[in-house]
């Protein structure tokens, strides 16, 4: 094993200790700079480019995430866990209807900001293995309040499966350009515009 490797080796019992608040401010400031970055430049940029965004040391990154997949996938469930609150908050300040566009729109926003987190998800490294689940333990309650809102309201007639929908949006989600982002915008328009109109049954046909 090199120096390096030994410098920033994380012992079981450490790994378990509560952070001081010292290290919780270095932890957040990391994982909002590995955010940004990965943002404009996908889940393989520099680690170097991260901490000095961070404003901390390769070593204090190293300690608390050994692998760049132990960063990627505390990115992602962060990101999962603001995306999904956003529902609640949503629901609070907003009708219904709105609330659930508002929020389909954020989760929109989530897709396009995964650069290259598809590609990591299917790569087999076991970091990865939980997020899957862990995406829809967040996403499917969130959308499912949403949608039972709108439908008790009288906005919506009926409660499709919410993951069909976030699998549907996930499809059309599939870069971070403006013009694309703007399509799936559209699109998504549509998606809520056929859940508000009642199913015609045709009759002698």
């Amino acid at each position: 094993m090199t120096k390096q490797k030994d410098a920033v080796k994380v012992s079981k019992d450490e790994k378990k200790r509560p952070l001081r608040a010292d290290a919780l401010r270095n932890e957040d400031a990391v994982l909002q700079a590995a955010k940004e970055i990965f943002l404009t430049s996908g889940v393989n940029a520099p680690v170097r480019d991260i901490a000095a965004k961070a404003g901390v040391g390769i070593g204090t990154l190293y300690r608390r995430f050994p692998q760049r997949s132990d960063l990627v996938a505390s990115v992602f469930r962060r990101e999962v866990d603001d995306c999904a609150a956003k529902a609640t908050t949503l629901a609070t300040e907003n009708a219904p209807l709105k609330a659930l566009k508002l929020w389909l729109k954020c989760y929109v926003d989530f897709l396009a900001t995964k650069k290259g987190l598809a590609a990591a998800l299917h790569s087999g490294d076991p970091a990865f293995e939980a997020l899957p689940a862990y995406f829809r333990a967040n996403f499917e309650p969130a959308l499912t309040s949403l949608l039972i809102a709108a439908r008790d309201s009288g906005e919506i007639k009926e409660v499709v499966d919410p993951y069909d929908l976030l699998r549907a949006i996930g499809n059309l989600s599939v870069t971070n350009n403006a013009d694309d982002i703007k399509h799936t915008y559209r699109i998504l328009d549509l998606l809520i515009n056929g859940l508000q109109f009642e199913k015609k049954t045709s009759r002698g046909v």
